[in-house]
């Protein structure tokens, strides 16, 4: 698809159409098209939203101490927040895989997507500034921020979300698994949660576990 729509949709206009065209270009195309691969870009960009998410912490949420901001920007700069992120803006649109990889759909898979994100950060920040890099990244993950605020230095989402539906006595809480997609050395795990019959959130991951515990993650975040 067409790079300038991403740019429309995100109302981001770049100045150097191929810096942005490099952020998606995975390095299994760049190997076979001999191009460069968005790998530099992703290296930047993770320090990048590094210092942004940790600057974002300091300056709002003055209540937590220094050990449980590390936990939360380590639960929210992680692959899942990413991939959310890229499949919130359809990154696998415009994402270049070499042709195995495409029929092997690694256009969508969580960490190659993931990593897209990050290169799409180093190239508004070397573009743009740092300040549009900052309210990209600020607009798709201060609702991460939050939750995880919330529940820092908890167990998992799984009992945390146990625990406050049964504020009021017991519930039934089923986690469903509802789909799986790609091969079987790199499968996708669709699960939802109900609770009494009733579904709250629906996550995606690499692992069943972990599938479980983005739809528990989603389903705090709507309580």
């Amino acid at each position: 698809m067409d790079i300038e729509v991403l740019e429309k949709n995100l109302n981001i206009e770049f100045t150097n159409k191929n810096l942005l065209q490099e952020a998606f270009i995975h390095k299994s195309y760049a190997y076979e098209n001999h191009v460069q691969s968005n790998e530099k870009l992703e290296f930047l960009g993770d320090a990048v939203l590094e210092l942004v998410i940790s600057e974002y912490l300091y300056k709002n949420y003055n209540n937590l101490k220094e050990g449980e901001m590390t936990k939360v920007r380590a639960t929210v700069v992680c692959e899942q927040s990413l991939y959310e992120v890229a499949k919130r803006h359809n990154f696998s649109d415009f994402l270049k895989v070499s042709k195995s990889e495409y029929q092997t759909r690694g256009n969508e898979n969580p960490a190659i997507l993931a990593d897209s994100v990050e290169a799409f950060i180093a190239a508004i920040f070397l573009d743009l500034g740092l300040d549009k890099a900052k309210e990209f990244i600020i607009t798709n993950l201060k609702d991460s921020v939050k939750i995880a605020s919330k529940h820092v230095g908890m167990k998992d989402y799984k009992t945390v979300l146990q625990e406050k539906l049964q504020e009021h006595g017991e519930v039934k809480i089923l986690y469903e698994l509802i789909k799986e997609s790609g091969p079987d050395h790199d499968k996708i795990f669709t699960v939802n949660v109900s609770c009494n019959g009733k579904i709250l959130a629906e996550g995606e991951g690499r692992t069943k576990k972990g599938a479980e515990m983005e739809a528990a993650r989603k389903a705090l975040g709507k309580i």
